[in-house]
């Protein structure tokens, strides 16, 4: 019986690092593509692997969501299950774009930081500002933009009365990473 657990072993014993090399990857003798089509041909179904996430760390927490359809795995510093599935329902629930603002990728602060420079442009109440005024201006609604979309920095969901970073210091543990799949 074909079980993601089979396949998580799979990927695992055979260094797996994408969709495709996980479905050429084999579970007692038999490729995994093929185990997934002989599984789901039952149903008149054709479903594929078509995204593989991967991550190492001390310890990774995992949650499932949404009738299976969106997964988040927590890379962490130590072992935590329980704040490690916190943070992963944490990321499910707001999919944030990165940990911290630190870890940003440079193209989505420059892509939001020029959405935040044309709206101000387009606003009368912005004419004739100088150029580095806005731009100051766009530094500072650029935090309001890591604060709600880092991990960190976010509204920690149980208690909205701390963050997540606050949490996670209670809790005596770092997130080095995280991967959010999303289904649809």
């Amino acid at each position: 019986m074909l079980h993601l657990k089979s396949i998580a072993d799979a990927a695992i014993e055979n260094n797996v690092n994408s969709a495709e090399e996980l479905n050429e990857a084999s579970v007692n003798g038999v490729k995994i593509s093929e185990l997934i089509n002989d599984k789901l041909a039952a149903i008149g179904e054709k479903i594929g692997i078509t995204k593989f996430e991967k991550i190492s760390a001390p310890y990774v927490a995992s949650y499932i969501h949404g009738a299976y359809r969106i997964g988040v795995l927590v890379g962490l510093d130590k072992e935590a299950a329980e704040a490690g599935k916190d943070v992963a329902m944490q990321i499910a629930a707001l999919s944030p774009v990165a940990v911290d603002a630190d870890s940003v990728p440079a193209d989505v602060v420059a892509r939001e930081k020029g959405v935040i420079m044309d709206i101000m442009k387009e606003d009368p109440k912005m004419a004739g500002k100088p150029e580095e005024m806005l731009s100051k201006i766009a530094e500072g609604k650029l935090g309001a933009f890591f604060k709600e979309q880092t991990l960190t920095a976010q509204a920690f969901v149980k208690d909205g009365a701390k963050s997540v970073g606050d949490f996670l210091k209670e809790n005596g543990v770092k997130v080095t990473e995280f991967k959010r799949v999303a289904l649809g």
